[in-house]
């Protein structure tokens, strides 16, 4: 298992769009993607999930990947997440 904090900065914070392409990107992924807010775990493979989070602009995360590709899937996660997931940031 390894893990990372990040900040969201995604001024409209995880809405539809970009929980989308954060789940399309995990889906990829082969280990297990999950995101830790408050004291939420949330399944990144899945839009409803990360919604759920309610995650805003500025909220720290943590994104936790774990199994056999997780350092690769965790680089992967966190560039999408850093690049803004399809949004102009």
């Amino acid at each position: 298992m390894i893990e990372k904090n990040i900040i969201i900065k995604n001024p409209m914070g995880l809405h539809i769009r970009p929980a989308g392409v954060l789940a399309k990107i995990a889906s990829e992924c082969a280990s297990s993607v999950k995101m830790i807010f408050e004291d939420k775990q949330l399944n990144c493979k899945s839009v409803l999930n990360i919604m759920s989070g309610c995650i805003k602009f500025g909220d720290e995360v943590t994104i936790r990947c774990d199994g056999k590709n997780e350092e690769e899937d965790l680089k992967t996660i966190i560039l999408a997440i850093e690049s803004g997931l399809g949004e102009e940031i």
